[in-house]
């Protein structure tokens, strides 16, 4: 385990190393007017300008010069380093007018905070319609479970997203998109509302706002409905087929021969081993969560970085 350990830790430099030059031949598509241009606002394009540009951040140098001055930057005659992605210099964002790096982290916790309340319903109600389901192979639970799987793991993300939005927000007006209510920015907004960790459910409850948390829950609801669909219907496939595969193990049916209760049966033998696979498949959830946000965040306007990295693309 510690040599297994030690070699994926080797291997985080490689795998950086790797992204970073895939993101730099990406960039290296456009020409250096073409990339230049996008920090000139004026239009046409003022050329002078254009060359400015390009001459500040080494654009007309070769490709192996141009990447090291984009990982570490380029530092000019007066001592001011422009770039370098390795000092958090990740550029400036033009549809957000300022820095990439702060506007990651505005959104950011956002996107965490949402990221963080839908993985509660998945593993909950992921986990226990599995189990439900594999007890009850066949009868009306699995069957229920496996439409349900069918149809989440089939059903596109933002089409889902935009009837929940058509139904409870447009027809009953229950749950409204945005991160909070008018009345709750004020009070997050003002001085007096204490930012803790940056995550808006969390510091609401420190500041002792129950008010806040209720009405930001009620925004974050239907994101996190949509946002945990999909991988409600992963978990129950997988945690259905691994209770199946556990129930029909000898040490079951020797623990049903010596006459223990069905229900400890399967809370005390069987469930435990059968999640083994699901709390490795939870660790790879939470990513393909965050990596889902782009869709949810935009179709709710929910303030996160999906919906900012939506935006600029847009542009």
């Amino acid at each position: 385990m510690p040599n297994y350990i030690i070699r994926c830790l080797l291997l985080v430099p490689l795998l950086l190393f790797g992204v970073t030059v895939l993101i730099f031949l990406m960039l290296q598509l456009l020409s250096p007017v073409e990339r230049s241009a996008l920090y000139i606002r004026d239009i046409p394009k003022n050329e002078m300008a254009v060359q400015g540009v390009i001459k500040l951040y080494g654009l007309d140098q070769p490709v192996y010069v141009q990447y090291w001055n984009w990982l570490v930057g380029k530092v000019d005659s007066f001592g001011v380093r422009h770039g370098g992605i390795v000092y958090g210099n990740f550029g400036y964002s033009r549809t957000a007018s300022q820095p990439v790096i702060n506007l990651i982290k505005t959104r950011f916790p956002n996107t965490l905070d949402l990221t963080i309340w839908a993985v509660f319903p998945v593993l909950s109600v992921g986990i226990w319609l599995g189990v439900r389901a594999a007890v009850n192979q066949n009868g009306w639970v699995d069957q229920a479970a496996r439409i349900f799987s069918i149809v989440g793991t089939s059903f596109p993300t933002f089409v889902f997203g935009l009837l929940m939005l058509m139904l409870f927000y447009v027809t009953l007006g229950w749950f409204g998109p945005g991160r909070s209510s008018d009345w709750a920015g004020l009070i997050i907004n003002s001085p007096a509302f204490h930012h803790y960790t940056s995550l808006l459910t969390f510091d609401s409850l420190l500041n002792g706002r129950f008010d806040i948390f209720l009405d930001t829950i009620r925004h974050m609801f239907l994101p996190i409905l949509t946002l945990s669909y999909i991988s409600w219907a992963t978990f129950v496939r997988v945690t259905r087929s691994s209770m199946l595969e556990t129930l029909r193990m000898e040490y079951v049916t020797t623990a049903r021969a010596k006459g223990l209760h069905e229900r400890d049966v399967i809370n005390k033998h069987a469930r435990p081993n059968a999640m083994i696979p699901v709390i490795t498949l939870a660790g790879f959830q939470v990513i393909s969560l965050l990596g889902g946000v782009v869709i949810t965040e935009t179709v709710f306007n929910y303030p996160g970085i999906g919906a900012a990295a939506a935006t600029a693309a847009a542009q």
